[in-house]
């Protein structure tokens, strides 16, 4: 995988085509009943928006110094240990990648069946509702071997795909922002006006204001990190980007940014566009269709749909082509399956795709993707902790390493990160032990399997 085919803008597209999923339009309405009010929910998207561009800020000088297939599982290993990349991979592979795959394209099934009602949940094609495989599983599966077996292709044909969908889907971000900024300028009453005063807290059922605790504050932001994740992505295919020295960090920040200031705009959007109690009670938790439905009346709705087939779309071929390339890296250092550093005639990672794939598929029919999501959210703040403390290591190791970016405000800016992510994993074994512990119990499974997959002697 030595060919350089991914210039800036394919890069940047796959940095933001594998961050927007369809969680920026339903994730708000769970942290809207977490946090209390409009201020609270702008200032968890703010504070996810500064987590992410702070943590891409130092990704970037990582990613210009180590320009090589696998990205963050390179820089775990180069800074631990083989033990600490292989840990990660693991987590990679039995949850981050191939759940967050698994859930996206039943979410691109479910808003399917909002325009074709047969790809339902409750239309069990085999077995019984209890142990059953209904048609939105069957779709979702469909969709994650179309696209395993687009990115056999050469890298910049996977990149092509990955470019149209993730314009398209920022067409789509953006023409919801639009429509509800009409919406908001044509009606006359007003939703909703900030006030510094509720800023960090809450209002109890007696109407008095309590501070927002910090724990529940850390809880609700699992919802933003997720749907502003996976933007690290675009590490794991280091090898293949032109001029990555220069490319990878530009891809990084205007990925990272852009995402983060369309999130923003977006999450504007609905509170002064929607009122507050509504979106906290948004059905099935769709903002995004409650806004459309209150620009468009009942068409919103299928217009929400098709615009969140797209972003689904879009955000599994991101994920799909990049992951891959860890597995591969894995499998070069003898730490995974033997044939999956294998490429095929068009310098893909066919069989490592396949072996994603295959456990995608399972994931998607044990319906238990969600629940491992929730698990490892601690786990995966845990792996960009250590990354981005990765970046001390080498400056103190390495103080002559050839550096073609440096992170901006080193020191500050990737201390702040780990000050901040540190908080929010601690708050979370305080707060959400039955989320975090098994989170943590995942990747320490891995030990024992690092152990049986290591070269003897």
């Amino acid at each position: 995988m030595s060919q350089k085919k991914l210039n800036l803008l394919d890069s940047t597209m796959l940095v933001m085509g594998s961050m927007i999923g369809s969680g920026i339009f339903i994730v708000s309405a769970s942290m809207g009943r977490d946090l209390g009010g409009p201020e609270n929910l702008l200032l968890a998207w703010v504070v996810t928006g500064l987590l992410t561009l702070f943590a891409a800020l130092s990704y970037a000088e990582l990613g210009a110094m180590m320009p090589k297939a696998g990205g963050q599982y390179v820089y775990l290993k180069e800074a631990y240990g083989k033990l600490f990349g292989f840990l990660y991979g693991w987590t990679l592979f039995t949850v981050i990648q191939t759940g967050t795959i698994a859930a996206v394209a039943v979410a691109f099934a479910r808003f399917t069946g909002v325009l074709l009602p047969w790809f339902s949940e409750k239309n069990i094609l085999v077995g019984n509702g209890t142990f059953g495989i209904s048609a939105v599983q069957v779709l979702g599966i469909v969709v994650v071997w179309l696209l395993t077996f687009s990115n056999f292709r050469e890298v910049k044909q996977g990149a092509l795909v990955q470019n149209v969908f993730t314009l398209s889907k920022l067409g789509a971000l953006v023409f919801v922002i639009v429509a509800g900024l009409y919406f908001i300028a044509a009606s006359d009453a007003v939703v909703w006006e900030f006030n510094w005063h509720k800023l960090g807290f809450v209002t109890n059922e007696l109407g008095i204001l309590q501070t927002l605790s910090l724990g529940v504050f850390a809880a609700a932001l699992v919802g933003s990190i997720f749907s502003s994740d996976a933007w690290n992505n675009i590490t794991f295919t280091s090898s293949e980007i032109e001029n990555p020295q220069k490319n990878l960090p530009r891809a990084l920040l205007l990925g990272t940014g852009g995402v983060t200031l369309l999130y923003l705009f977006c999450n504007w959007v609905y509170v002064n566009a929607i009122p507050f109690e509504a979106i906290q009670n948004a059905p099935s938790d769709r903002v995004g269709t409650l806004l459309m439905k209150s620009v468009f009346g009942n068409i919103g709705e299928l217009l929400m749909a098709v615009l969140i087939m797209v972003s689904t779309f879009g955000c599994i071929n991101g994920l799909t082509l990049s992951g891959a390339r860890v597995y591969y890296a894995m499998s070069k250092d003898g730490l995974f399956f033997k044939s999956a550093q294998e490429l095929n005639k068009n310098q893909a990672p066919q069989k490592a795709l396949i072996f994603q794939a295959i456990w995608t598929s399972l994931l998607t029919l044990s319906g238990s993707y969600g629940d491992l999501l929730d698990y490892v959210v601690f786990a995966v703040l845990l792996f960009y902790i250590l990354t981005v403390a990765a970046l001390f290591l080498f400056r103190v190791k390495q103080p002559n390493a050839d550096r073609p970016y440096k992170v901006w405000g080193y020191p500050i800016v990737p201390a702040i990160y780990i000050l901040l992510a540190t908080t929010i994993c601690v708050s979370l074994l305080i707060y959400k032990p039955n989320y975090t512990y098994p989170g943590l119990g995942i990747v320490l499974l891995g030990v024992p399997v690092y152990y049986w997959f290591k070269p003897k002697g």
